[in-house]
C-alpha cells in the first residue's frame, strides 16, 4: 500500500510539472503573437548619389548613397546591403557593404556604399546614350536588418529613376 501511494504521488507531481509547462508555454506563444497583426512594410530606398571615386585599368569604383525611408513605426537596424546598380536596364555596377545603422521609426537615414564595375559593364551602359532621351537607372538589393522571430532578417528593395538627357545637351 505504501509504494502505491508515493506511486499516486509522484505522478501527481509529474502531472504538476507537465501542467506548469504546458501554461507557460500557452501564455508564451500568446505574449508572443501580440505582435504579430502588425505588417512590418519594407523600407523604400532611393539612389541619393553617384560618384566615380576610381577608374582602374579593367575595373570601376564608383560610391553611391542610398537613402533609407523606415515607414515602420519600430526602428529598424541594418546591418548589411547588397545591390546591382542597372543602367537602361543593363548592369553597370555590384556591391556588398556591412553596415551598423539604426533607423529610427519613421525616419530616414542615408547608407553610403562603395560598387564595383568592370570596364565592359561600363561601356555597355554607356553605348548607345546619345540615341537616348532619359537615362534610366535601377536600384535592386537586399537590406539585412537585424532580425527577431517575427521579423524577416533580408528585406528586398526595387528602385527606379530616370533623367532627361536634353538637360546636359542643351544647357540653359
Amino acid at each position: 500500500m505504501h509504494d502505491k501511494g508515493r506511486g499516486e504521488a509522484d505522478m501527481s507531481r509529474v502531472v504538476s510539472v507537465v501542467l506548469r509547462i504546458a501554461a507557460t508555454a500557452c501564455l508564451i506563444f500568446v505574449l508572443g503573437c501580440a505582435g504579430v497583426g502588425k505588417k512590418l512594410e519594407a523600407p523604400r530606398v532611393s539612389l541619393a548619389d553617384v560618384r566615380i571615386q576610381e577608374m582602374k585599368g579593367l575595373e570601376n569604383v564608383f560610391h553611391v548613397d542610398l537613402r533609407v525611408f523606415n515607414t515602420n513605426d519600430i526602428p529598424l537596424t541594418l546591418r548589411g546591403v547588397d545591390c546591382d546598380l542597372t543602367m537602361n536596364g543593363k548592369r553597370l555596377a555590384t556591391g556588398v557593404s556591412k553596415v551598423e545603422q539604426e533607423i529610427p521609426a519613421y525616419g530616414t537615414t542615408v547608407v553610403p556604399m562603395i560598387l564595383y564595375s568592370s570596364v565592359v559593364d561600363l561601356f555597355r551602359g554607356v553605348i548607345g546614350l546619345h540615341d537616348k532621351e532619359k537615362v534610366k537607372f535601377g536600384l535592386t538589393g537586399n537590406l539585412r536588418v537585424e532580425g527577431g522571430i517575427w521579423m524577416p532578417s533580408s528585406i528586398p528593395f526595387n528602385a527606379q529613376s530616370e533623367f532627361s538627357l536634353d538637360t546636359f545637351q542643351n544647357p540653359k
